[in-house]
């Protein structure tokens, strides 16, 4: 769950329904995060990214989040445009359930929206609409909001800088560093050894035909590889390993839940821990 204290422009408990102006223009890496309970006589809900907060003629809505519990549980998600509504894209891996509290976190990618319930990754929804053209925020039906914030891309990055001492490719070793995608399969030196309080940061998106992919850490110019993650799609599998002294040890494939799928947004933090 994020913290309120990285979230910007934090709302607390807003009157539903609730309609108001997102402070800044949503850009790649913005994130939305509600914060919510979902009453016992809940039949719906919506939240709608929109145009604006015009009632007649109705506001466009660039991505409307309508979670339902009448007859199928399902949510379902589409675009209105001029008072028209396009193709439903309905998604019946129900987050949601009567009762329980939960967290909402929209993510404003390039081409989509990535969106992910109580931390666990739902659902994508490629823009129909530009979204230089969202600047209000709707929430709608029968549910308790409790919080609503943002993090805007410049806000995340100035975070993460803060934040976090990482490490980073150096840019002597890699051919066309200022790219902001690398040819696969990538291989680079890191500028020092890993040690506690060291953590690295990897940002991709997974291809929409993955089967799987691995990120290594290489021990030196040997063979061996000290962390393997090989997130396997089809399987659904997160494993772990090592390869010490031309062995494989034994996997580790013990997770919650499958964070992966085609498509999606991914970052993975690998932090080194002291020992004892």
């Amino acid at each position: 769950m994020l913290s309120l204290n990285n979230l910007q422009n934090v709302i607390y408990n807003p009157i539903i329904p609730y309609v108001g102006t997102i402070p800044e223009q949503l850009e790649p890496g913005t994130l939305i995060v509600i914060r919510g309970h979902v009453p016992g006589d809940s039949d719906r809900f919506q939240v709608d990214l929109q145009c604006g907060n015009s009632v007649k003629p109705r506001a466009d809505v660039i991505f409307h989040f309508n979670p339902r519990f009448k007859r199928v549980n399902c949510i379902v998600c589409n675009t209105l445009k001029n008072e028209k509504w396009g193709r439903e894209e309905i998604t019946y891996d129900m987050p949601f359930q009567k009762e329980k509290s939960f967290e909402i976190v929209i993510m404003v990618l390039k081409d989509k929206f990535q969106v992910a319930v109580n931390g666990k990754h739902i659902l994508l929804y490629a823009h129909r609409i530009s979204i230089e053209k969202i600047d209000t925020l709707g929430i709608y039906g029968k549910v308790n909001i409790h919080s609503v914030g943002f993090s805007f891309s410049s806000d995340l990055r100035s975070s993460q800088a803060s934040t976090l001492e990482l490490t980073e490719i150096s840019r002597e070793n890699v051919q066309n560093a200022g790219m902001s995608q690398y040819t696969l399969p990538f291989v680079a030196r890191l500028n020092s050894s890993m040690g506690p309080g060291r953590t690295v940061v990897i940002k991709g998106e997974v291809n929409t035909n993955a089967k799987g992919f691995n990120v290594d850490l290489l021990s030196g110019k040997s063979k061996d590889i000290a962390l393997h993650l090989n997130p396997r799609l089809k399987s659904k599998a997160f494993v772990r390993n090592s390869f010490l002294q031309e062995s494989w040890g034994e996997e580790e494939r013990n997770i919650t839940c499958f964070p992966f799928s085609p498509g999606m947004y991914f970052e993975v933090r690998l932090c080194f821990l002291k020992m004892g």
